[in-house]
């Protein structure tokens, strides 16, 4: 079965292959997010109000604050493996929420509003957003998985998140909030963050963690904000599902998420929004990378919706050694398109 699986996601995947720098060439400034200089880098930098650190998720800038946060203080644990902190495992989290950003995911896809717009509010987060609200539970609940694993030490003040102008109920504001709502997903995120985990790792093991609680966020999110879809056309909407899919395969690799390796993926991924309209393949403005990529990710989402998620175990099996999740890293980054 395991070979099975690795010959139908090799003939799915084999488009994913070809090096990123082939068509966009990373280099500089474009190596990180969108204003990353710009948002606070360290806690403390965050407006202080009644003894408590406010932050506010549904604004770009602090939600990259918290990223920056993330990596700052676990830097250290990373520096075996890579200089300037580019060997990071978390740099997937925030280079992913950047390209969301940059490529108007963000925004309010209803066009009630001017959040996330050149012409309204920029920074905005709009919680009608399936990108956004999603990424909530890549951003604030392992940041608060963070804080309570002691990744920042003794903090002087309690954290406090804004919540949204509406659908409230649907995130957690707080460390004892999230602990009570969603034990599970807090506690996984906090085995990774566990400073005894990291101070003696191997890279393996981490990423082993890591993606474990990635696919279990993303796993709590998905039926939750299901019925935002709705705002997105029916080939974003696909997409976003092909999307979230695809990463649990991507898990299973424990697949690099530094710095360098997730700007060569990204580079495959579309560069704007899908519009009605955008029928595959190919889509006239994207690249041929980038096409292929959206064709192979609908695959994917097909076979292992006809075969009942069977396709993912058996995957999920064939990489349960490291010889397996190197093969399939091999297949995701160096194969020929």
């Amino acid at each position: 079965y395991g070979i099975r699986a690795l010959l139908v996601v090799t003939v799915i995947l084999s488009p994913l292959s070809a090096r990123a720098q082939s068509e966009n060439d990373v280099t500089g400034e474009d190596l990180y997010p969108p204003l990353w200089d710009l948002a606070p880098g360290n806690l403390l930098d965050f407006p202080v109000k009644d003894n408590k650190i406010v932050i506010s998720a549904w604004n770009y800038q602090d939600r990259l604050g918290v990223y920056k946060s993330l990596l700052s203080a676990s830097a250290k644990y990373f520096d075996a493996f890579g200089p300037q902190n580019s060997g990071n495992i978390l740099w997937g989290l925030p280079l992913q929420h950047g390209w969301q950003f940059r490529t108007g995911r963000l925004a309010d896809p209803s066009g009630v509003t001017s959040c996330g717009y050149e012409n309204g509010e920029l920074l905005c987060q709009s919680v009608r957003s399936w990108w956004s609200c999603m990424n909530y539970y890549l951003s604030i609940i392992p940041f608060l998985g963070a804080v309570e694993a002691g990744l920042f030490g003794q903090l002087p003040y309690e954290i406090e998140i804004l919540p949204p102008g509406e659908q409230k109920d649907d995130f957690c504001y707080s460390v004892k909030d999230c602990w009570s709502l969603m034990p599970k997903l807090m506690d996984d995120w906090k085995a990774f963050f566990e400073v005894n985990n990291l101070s003696s790792f191997k890279l393996d093991d981490a990423l082993g963690l890591m993606w474990k609680a990635h696919t279990s966020s993303i796993a709590y999110a998905l039926p939750k904000f299901h019925d935002s879809l709705k705002y997105l056309s029916d080939p974003e909407a696909n997409f976003g599902e092909d999307w979230a899919n695809a990463v649990d395969f991507i898990a299973a690799t424990h697949f690099s998420t530094d710095l360098l390796t997730t700007n060569d993926f990204q580079a495959f991924l579309p560069q704007r929004m899908l519009v009605e309209g955008d029928v595959l393949p190919p889509i006239s403005d994207f690249s041929p990378g980038q096409n292929k990529v959206l064709v192979s990710l609908r695959a994917l989402h097909k076979v292992n919706k006809i075969t009942g998620g069977l396709l993912l175990k058996i995957w999920q099996k064939a990489m349960s050694t490291e010889a397996g999740r190197r093969i399939g890293r091999e297949l995701i980054e160096s194969l020929p398109s």
